[in-house]
């Protein structure tokens, strides 16, 4: 009982309206309104003080001629001289950004000094009325009476603050006209009772009404700023606290970082498990990096699989990479989501302001380029901005730039490596490989322009001109050869890719058969639901599935049981090493007896030596490929190498 009683007067004295009646809110909305009726009271107070100062100033003239004249000055010159330090404090409060959360504490302090000034008025009629005249004593009573309005007034939002100001004035009129016994005066007392009660039942509805336009208010605000999904701040969110440092960083120097993170296997989690379970991942997510964070500072949620944090009051950067490190250790322990344990991981890139920017456009440019090198470096990884990082970004954008109209310019083209059958000691096939030829800057490799076609888009325009060019090509060859063709990941969220294959050998008028689709098993890795329906239709059109980089991956011999493969390519890796390493050697061995097993073709890359392509012959491999056969060649150069004699004279050589 005694805990409820000390609860209640907390609430009480805090202006938590839940004490009168009102709507009850947690601490976080309860401060939000403290806010507002802080503001609305500060907005009074200049115009209240100044009617302070007025109305001592006409007591003391009312006063002239009273005995208590000296008094009257005295208590005069304290209310206007308390009035004016007032009416200055609040005026330079109003200037300052209005807070969005007031403590309880400051809320008492506004109680305390609404009672002090009631108190101030309340001796009014008590000191000076019985010695006035009576038209001082007229004064007297209007003073008090419009004090009592301008109180409710100035307080209309907080009732206790309201009760505070009224009450010792409301005790000193009853003191003062019950002492009187003027049936008037009695009539006057009455009046101001009924005048004053509907006054502090007008604060009672219109506090209420306030408190619950401002809770709309803040759940509406709320939607606007919040992730519905895992309810962390959004990208409005972030943005404005982001602009707030910023604007801090101006004012008075305080420095801070931003730190950018993205999940490694979101996607993953979506494509194996469905929707529902990347949202459930989702709010784990959430909910463990917020716990990383310190008291003051909230994780946003910017994108699909993107999350940030503003750091303020930055002391050194270590204590960003401290963060940094808390939120990548944060996906050590496995994520458990419907019955299963889902293993997740996330890179981060840090900034420092004003070091790496000082506007909203270079901090977050940046922090997007040095997460973009830390999901280069793996899961996991951790990078700060660099210099250098900015020339790379300004290098890929320029290069994105001179990709996209790389086609029409005439600028990409294929070269073509051979495939040989060791049992006729012939050529099957051919592995078309893309090239750029940039006008400024040369042979770009593949290495670099293929990501960035990746990350932007273009791989599928480039990817629907590789295999049009492939088809094209091939059905100027011998009706036995075949053309193998590579595809990303990338190209198989393209809803199109099926039509675009069909309509590419319809086009070129050759077998399906002859042509070859290669993917590689880091592809399966992440993409394999989305993959499965595409490669099966092209199994049922005839056109026939390569995996490449065979051994590179972690199911290799999952993805052989569960998909369509025509053909497996051991990576060059293990050809490498197989005549001085005796793993590999095995790994080669067995490689080829499963495929022979499962009855799938078997490629060697990578074969370089006479050596090597012995020993490939000795234990069984269908065919192989490598410099040793031939180097990637043009197209008007693939008809010289289907003669067999000049095949025979290369790879001897």
């Amino acid at each position: 009982m005694q805990t409820q009683t000390t609860s209640y007067f907390a609430r009480l004295f805090a202006g938590d309206l839940s004490a009168f009646g009102g709507p009850v809110t947690d601490e976080a909305v309860a401060g939000h309104i403290r806010a507002e009726q802080m503001s609305l009271v500060l907005g009074y107070s200049v115009g209240i003080m100044l009617a302070n100062v007025c109305n001592a100033a006409v007591l003391v003239i009312a006063l002239w001629h009273s005995p208590d004249l000296k008094l009257a000055l005295i208590w005069a010159a304290i209310v206007a001289g308390a009035a004016i330090a007032f009416g200055l404090q609040s005026h330079a409060a109003r200037r300052i950004t209005k807070p969005q959360f007031v403590s309880r504490r400051a809320m008492h302090r506004l109680v305390r000094n609404a009672f002090i000034l009631g108190a101030a008025w309340g001796t009014v009629p008590v000191a000076f009325f019985a010695n006035a005249s009576t038209g001082g004593q007229l004064v007297i009573t209007c003073l008090c009476s419009g004090m009592l309005a301008g109180g409710a007034l100035a307080f209309a939002t907080i009732p206790i603050a309201a009760i505070a100001f009224t009450a010792p004035i409301f005790a000193g009129i009853a003191i003062c006209l019950g002492r009187n016994g003027d049936p008037a005066f009695l009539l006057i007392a009455f009046l101001v009772v009924v005048y004053g009660s509907v006054l502090l039942r007008s604060v009672f509805v219109n506090s209420a009404s306030f408190a619950r336009r401002v809770m709309r208010q803040i759940e509406a605000e709320r939607s606007v700023r919040q992730d519905p999904l895992t309810h962390l701040p959004n990208r409005v969110a972030f943005n404005e606290t982001l602009d707030a440092a910023l604007k801090r960083l101006s004012l008075s120097g305080e420095e801070f970082a931003v730190l950018l993170l993205d999940l490694d296997r979101f996607k993953e989690v979506n494509d194996k498990f469905g929707h529902p379970a990347g949202d459930e991942f989702l709010v784990q997510i959430a909910s463990r990096l917020q716990r990383c964070t310190r008291a003051a500072e909230h994780v946003s949620r910017i994108g699909g699989d993107e999350f940030a944090l503003v750091m303020a009051n930055l002391a050194r950067p270590e204590d960003a990479l401290e963060i940094a490190e808390r939120f990548v250790a944060a996906f050590d322990e496995p994520f458990r989501i419907e019955g299963r344990q889902i293993v997740g991981a996330t890179s981060v890139g840090i900034v420092l302001a004003p070091r790496d920017g000082s506007t909203q456009l270079d901090i977050m440019k940046n922090a997007d380029t040095a997460l973009y090198r830390a999901k280069k470096a793996g899961p996991g990884t951790v990078c700060f901005f660099e210099e250098a990082d900015d020339r790379s970004s300004r290098d890929r954008k320029a290069l994105h730039s001179d990709l996209e109209g790389a086609i029409a310019r005439d600028e990409l083209f294929l070269v073509f490596q051979p495939f040989l059958d060791l049992g006729g000691n012939r050529i099957t096939g051919f592995e078309a490989l893309l090239r750029w030829q940039h006008p400024q800057r040369g042979l770009v490799p593949p290495s670099e322009f293929i990501p960035i076609a990746e990350e932007t888009g273009l791989i599928h325009e480039i990817g629907e001109w590789v295999v049009r060019r492939a088809c094209a090509t091939v059905a100027q060859w011998p009706k036995e050869i075949r053309v193998a063709v590579n595809f990303s990941a990338a190209q198989f969220h393209n809803n199109g890719l099926l039509q675009i294959i069909v309509q590419a050998l319809a086009d070129a008028k050759i077998a399906p058969h002859r042509l070859e689709i290669e993917i590689t098993e880091s592809m399966l890795l992440s993409k394999y639901a989305s993959a499965a329906s595409v490669l099966n239709a092209l199994l049922e059109l005839g056109v026939t599935v390569a995996l490449d980089d065979f051994g590179t991956g972690f199911s290799s011999l999952t993805y052989l049981r569960k998909l369509p493969f025509s053909r497996i390519k051991i990576d060059q890796s293990f050809i490498r090493d197989m005549l001085v390493q005796p793993d590999c050697a095995a790994i080669v061995k067995s490689v080829i007896g499963l495929a022979r097993d499962l009855r799938i073709g078997v490629v060697a890359e990578g074969v370089e030596t006479a050596d090597q392509l012995e020993y490939l012959r000795q234990i069984g491999c269908d065919e192989v490929q490598g410099y040793l056969i031939s180097r990637p060649v043009s197209a008007d150069q693939v008809l010289a190498l289907l003669d067999p004699k000049k095949l025979r004279a290369t790879y001897a050589a």
